[in-house]
């Protein structure tokens, strides 16, 4: 016997028993696919992976159902570059994984690896998921070498996080790289070409048996040659129009360095050069304002221009505020991206520039059962993400936020049961 579920207040709380066979029936479904966009569709999950999408399907025995009429199906969003599981607290007097600032192993940080830190504990973790992120590109933001590492896909499950190990190298050319690089971007990018040059002429050994005495460890020299090869893309961060004419002369003279453009505030003014050089772009699209001299040029319609030109445009920064991605979106539409854009940006194109593409960010056969369903369009700030579904059981829509939201909601002044720090007068 089928088992129906409604969407409302009292069903959301059944949801975590679910079995693993479910159906999401009813929907607008963006599949992100060539299927396109589906009415009235049927989502079927079965063992943490989608089964299949048809419209009007008929539901197989033994599913669960949900409910979806009236409401809009995604895939799970992909927050395209984060610290999430490597930072709660940035100023904490502990540890702070998403930060380095010394190693044994790493004269350039290349060979730094993120997976080995991710605590999938982190209280952000569920509070970014309620807003219907449910996996991300997680790495060290805050580095005093070359490289910023090796980053991670992780997955917002709560259990076993890491999805892909080694996803992605990060490098600063901007202010920031060029301060940790002898104070100028003179001494920054012939100092990343010579380590690039090194590594492509230290051969296929470099055994600790071997004397070294590279600018680069062993280890990095490893972690680069994967970079060289295009195996490991590399996320280039800068925001001045200059700065992102040197990451296009750079990807014109290492052709086989599968670049990403990070940050970008002023992107839109090489959008024809980037589409030509074929380099995607992770923005924050929100900069309207210009927060130094790298970025004059900022501009809400940042987004909507490189699309024009033909970028693949990822939208999604910042680990604390990556919840509010859908947000953010939703604002480079209304100032010029086409709502098909605005969706993509936050589901298939960070995949596919993270390498889990058919993978990550689409409803389609045999992607993880990654999966939201919303009350509404999930580019309006009004609407929200009602169920939650992460390799194919639907989570618990409960974060520390929801809790003290809880705790204190009903409350009464005067309740000489509860202490008198739980309530005001």
């Amino acid at each position: 016997m089928k088992n129906i579920l409604m969407l409302s207040a009292l069903t959301l709380f059944s949801l975590p028993s679910l079995g693993e066979s479910i159906a999401v029936v009813g929907g607008k479904v963006f599949t992100m696919s060539s299927q396109g966009t589906i009415e009235n569709a049927t989502v079927l999950i079965n063992d943490g992976l989608i089964e299949s999408v048809t419209s009007n399907g008929a539901t197989p025995e033994g599913y669960t159902i949900i409910d979806a009429r009236g409401k809009v199906v995604t895939p799970g969003f992909v927050g395209a570059f984060t610290s999430l599981g490597l930072v709660e607290v940035s100023s904490s007097a502990g540890v702070v994984d998403a930060s380095v600032e010394t190693s044994q192993v790493s004269n350039t940080g290349a060979a730094l690896d993120v997976s080995y830190g991710v605590n999938p504990d982190s209280s952000l973790i569920n509070i970014t998921r309620l807003e219907g992120m449910t996996s991300a590109a997680t790495t060290i933001t805050n580095s005093k070498y070359l490289f910023g590492g090796l980053g991670a896909v992780i997955s917002l499950n709560g259990q076993s996080p890491i999805l892909k190990q080694s996803a992605f190298m990060t490098v600063n050319v901007g202010s920031q790289g060029a301060e940790l690089s002898g104070g100028t971007r003179a001494s920054l990018w012939v100092l990343l070409e010579r380590v690039l040059e090194e590594a492509a002429k230290a051969g296929s050994d470099t055994s600790p048996e071997k004397p070294w005495y590279g600018i680069n460890s062993r280890s990095d020299v490893d972690v680069i040659k994967r970079v060289q090869s295009g195996e490991v893309p590399l996320f280039m961060s800068a925001d001045s129009a200059a700065d992102i004419r040197q990451v296009i002369a750079f990807k014109e003279r290492h052709p086989s360095i599968k670049v990403v453009l990070v940050h970008a505030v002023e992107a839109w003014r090489e959008a024809d050069a980037l589409a030509s050089a074929d380099i995607p772009v992770i923005i924050d699209p929100e900069y309207n304002l210009p927060g130094g001299f790298e970025q004059m040029g900022a501009t809400l319609a940042n987004g909507a221009r490189l699309e024009a030109a033909g970028v693949d445009v990822a939208i999604g920064m910042d680990t604390h505020n990556i919840r509010l991605a859908a947000q953010h979106a939703g604002n480079a539409v209304a100032n010029g991206m086409t709502h098909e854009a605005g969706i993509a940006s936050l589901t298939s194109v960070p995949a596919k520039i993270l390498g889990m593409e058919g993978k990550l960010g689409v409803l389609t056969e045999g992607a993880r059962g990654d999966l939201v369903v919303w009350s509404g369009d999930p580019l309006e700030v009004t609407e929200a993400a009602e169920v939650v579904i992460i390799d194919g059981k639907p989570i618990k829509m409960e974060s520390r936020q929801t809790k003290l939201r809880d705790r204190y909601l009903s409350l009464q002044a005067g309740d000489k049961k509860t202490p008198s720090h739980y309530f005001r007068e």
